[in-house]
């Protein structure tokens, strides 16, 4: 890797990103575009893993690009009328020579001359644009250099084969460093940048012999590299979580209490976010049409955004359209109060933006109280999931039912794994019968939750 295209000068690069952007806009103009909008990416990372003491892989990667939309009041050579709204077209290169620009310019504006107007489309309105964007420190680099990162695998391996000598074999355990500069800019003038820094390390391995296998794993994340889980308990917990998982049984079908593990709680959590996003509630392909203002959860249940947390995994000042981000509840006291909604979205729906084009920013769900242990008390008889399968989910019904995998819960603890489960229910039923949001929040995505437990579903076994 070039020294100069390192993670560590990696926020040197900023001046030449906005500057690439603006270049990119100017030329957009030059072509006849009466408005357009840039997102312009360099990223860099080192990764590295090893299986069974042996080096697997180590890669460096190194890439650059941006993506151009413009937005035309024209059609097939003819000016259309103002109501009408923008024709639209967009283009994207790896390529940021002169040349290149000028080809992704001219490349989208074609598109733009073919497509049809679109009342809807544009940029957000220039007041709208986000004036202060502080710098949240999320650019943390670490010098990670490839024998460094191959002794932390090793170390991390070691530890997971210490743990038992029911762990028989290892998928790898592995190391990265990496991060990027984002830059966005739009005709408004509007034109921001950002460097960011992510690690992680993690490890994946088998316990039993011949048909008594069984495969778990477990990784860290962090902004700075050295808040990274340190190996001999990252080792040690992917061994742990495997070895619990030997000999699973299987339940016949039943309705029971399920309590989700806080590592795959987002996922119902996802399920809810996705069905207020704007996309699909334009396009009524949402189980959760015209429900603002409704309650879908009980009274107690909260989840919102704080998109300008310090060193937040998802944090960032400004949107995916260049609004300012800010805190905001999508679940307040169990009813919905804001839907996911970038401008185009908003548009469609007579609303105004969310500030969440691009996505929610730094997610979370209020605890109503009890770590682990005392949410498998307040179940006190069910099943426990641990691991999802498939991707049954209807997101016009709200209809759920996945592959799942986890452990057999009486009098409050764990008595024995369970596999080869399906488990099923209507997600409107689910949440709001949501008994309870455990404390033991995951914090190593978007999303921070804690275990969820749901009042019942219907279990599919032999």
């Amino acid at each position: 890797m070039n020294s100069e295209n390192t993670l560590l000068t990696l926020h040197s690069k900023q001046p030449f990103l906005q500057d690439l952007v603006n270049q990119i806009l100017a030329e957009a103009k030059q072509q006849g575009a009466d408005a357009a909008e840039v997102g312009a990416n360099l990223s860099v990372g080192l990764s590295a893993s090893v299986r069974k003491g042996e080096v697997d892989k180590v890669e460096f990667t190194q890439s650059q690009g941006f993506g151009i939309t413009v937005y035309c009041r024209n059609r097939n050579g003819g000016k259309s009328q103002e109501g009408e709204g923008f024709s639209k077209g967009s283009a994207s290169t790896a390529d940021t020579s002169k040349t290149a620009i000028k080809d992704a310019v001219e490349a989208a504006c074609s598109i733009a001359r073919y497509t049809s107007p679109d009342r809807y489309a544009g940029l957000a309105d220039a007041e709208l644009m986000s004036s202060d964007n502080p710098d949240l420190d999320l650019y943390h680099p670490h010098d990670l250099n490839p024998t460094d990162a191959i002794e932390r695998c090793l170390e991390i391996e070691k530890a997971a084969f210490a743990y038992s000598d029911l762990i028989t074999n290892s998928e790898g355990a592995s190391v990265s460093s990496g991060g990027g500069l984002h830059a966005y800019g739009n005709s408004h003038g509007f034109v921001e940048a950002y460097p960011s820094a992510r690690h992680s390390a993690g490890c994946s391995v088998i316990a039993g012999e011949g048909e008594r296998m069984q495969r778990d794993s477990w990784f860290s994340s962090e902004r700075e590299f050295s808040c990274l889980q340190d190996a001999e308990s990252l080792g040690r917990k992917s061994s742990e979580r495997a070895v619990a998982r030997l000999n699973p049984q299987t339940l016949t079908t039943r309705k029971v209490p399920v309590l989700f593990a806080a590592e795959i709680a987002s996922s119902m959590i996802g399920h809810f976010m996705g069905a207020i996003q704007g996309g699909n509630l334009y396009r009524k392909t949402s189980y959760l049409l015209d429900s603002l203002g409704e309650a879908i959860f009980p009274s107690y249940i909260n989840i919102y955004e704080r998109p300008r947390i310090i060193r937040g995994i998802g944090s960032g000042t400004f949107d995916g359209d260049g609004l300012a981000t800010y805190d905001k509840s999508f679940i307040q006291n169990g009813v919905v109060s804001h839907y996911v909604m970038g401008t185009y979205s908003a548009r469609k729906l007579g609303m105004k933006s969310s500030a969440n084009a691009g996505g929610v920013r730094n997610l979370f769900v209020d605890s109503t109280g009890g770590d682990f242990e005392a949410m498998l008390k307040t179940m006190d008889k069910g099943l426990l999931v641990t691991e999802l399968m498939g991707q049954g989910v209807n997101m016009v019904t709200g209809d759920y039912s996945r592959g799942a995998e986890g452990f057999w819960v009486e009098n409050g603890e764990i008595q024995y794994p369970v596999h080869e489960i399906t488990i099923a229910g209507n997600l409107k039923d689910l949440y709001a019968n949501l008994v309870a949001v455990g404390s033991d929040v995951d914090r190593r995505g978007n999303t921070q939750t804690g275990s969820l437990l749901f009042e019942s579903m219907m279990v599919g076994g032999q």
